[in-house]
C-alpha cells in the first residue's frame, strides 16, 4: 500500500523570459554569477518583476518545496519504501523524487540544485537518476502513476479527520494524495476536476509542509493499526 504523494502546481520555476530584464532579476542574477533566466523565480528577491503576473501568489516559492520534499523524504514511510514522491510544477513540469534522494537541509545549496535540475533535465547528470525532470501537464502525471484513488487536500474541500482519509486510502492498491506546493490560492479547476474527492482537515489554511508532515504520520498511524489487526486475525485463525 505505497502512498503516493504529488506536491500540485508548485510555486517552482525558472524566472519566465519576460522578466528576465527587470532591474531585480537582473541584479541578483548579477549577484550569484548566473544568466538570469537560469535562476529561480523568488518572491523575496523578485517581488517588484512578478507584480504583473496572474496567480501572483502561487508562484515564486522554491522555500515550500524545500521544506514539504524534506518533511517527506526524511519519514519513516518513506524510509521503509512506502513513500513516492512527486513535484508537478505551476508551469506543467514533473519533478520524480527517488525515494533515497538527499535533499539539502541549506535552502541556497537546495536552491542551486533545483536550478541545475531543471536546466540539466537529471540529477546528477550521468548515472542513475535521484531527479527528474520533464515537461508535463497534471492530468498526464495523474495517468502515469495510475492511483486506484486520488484525494485533494483543500480549503475548498469538504470536512474530513485526516484519521478518516488515510484509513480508507488503506483500502486502495495504490491510493495518493495531491497537495498544494503554493503559498495562497486553490488548484486550477482543471487540476482539482482530476481528484476523486477533495477534502479540507483545519478550518484554516495550513503551510504545505505541515500538511505533509501531518499526513504522513497519520499514514503510517493508521497503516500500523492495519497490520496489527490483519496479524492478530491471521494468529487468530490459526489458533482455531
Amino acid at each position: 500500500m505505497t502512498l503516493t504523494l504529488v506536491f500540485a502546481e508548485a510555486a517552482l520555476e525558472l524566472v519566465p523570459r519576460e522578466i528576465v530584464n527587470h532591474p531585480s532579476i537582473f541584479a541578483h542574477a548579477k549577484r550569484r554569477g548566473k544568466k538570469a533566466d537560469e535562476i529561480l523565480l523568488d518572491v523575496s528577491y523578485h517581488h517588484a518583476a512578478m507584480r504583473p503576473f496572474e496567480r501572483f501568489e502561487k508562484r515564486g516559492r522554491p522555500d515550500i518545496v524545500h521544506f514539504s520534499v524534506l518533511e517527506a523524504l526524511g519519514s519513516p514511510l518513506n524510509k521503509e519504501g512506502e513513500l513516492e514522491t512527486w513535484i508537478h510544477t505551476v508551469k506543467d513540469e514533473v519533478i520524480r523524487v527517488a525515494a533515497r534522494t538527499r535533499l539539502p537541509r541549506n535552502y541556497d545549496r537546495f536552491v542551486s540544485l533545483m536550478e541545475q535540475l531543471l536546466k540539466e533535465r537529471q540529477v546528477p547528470p550521468k548515472g542513475e537518476a535521484l531527479l527528474q525532470a520533464e515537461p508535463l501537464p497534471l492530468d498526464q502525471l495523474v495517468e502515469r502513476i495510475g492511483p486506484t484513488k486520488l484525494i485533494g487536500l483543500s480549503t475548498l474541500g469538504r470536512p474530513a479527520t485526516l484519521e478518516e482519509i488515510c484509513g480508507s486510502l488503506l483500502k486502495e492498491k495504490k491510493p495518493a494524495i495531491m497537495l498544494g506546493g503554493f503559498a495562497g490560492g486553490h488548484f486550477a479547476e482543471r487540476n482539482a476536476a482530476l481528484c476523486d474527492e477533495m477534502f479540507r482537515i483545519d478550518r484554516e489554511a495550513l503551510d504545505s509542509w505541515v500538511v505533509t508532515s501531518r499526513t504522513i504520520y497519520e499514514y503510517e498511524r493508521v497503516m500500523k493499526g492495519f497490520h496489527k489487526r490483519r496479524l492478530i486475525s491471521h494468529i487468530a485463525k490459526k489458533r482455531q
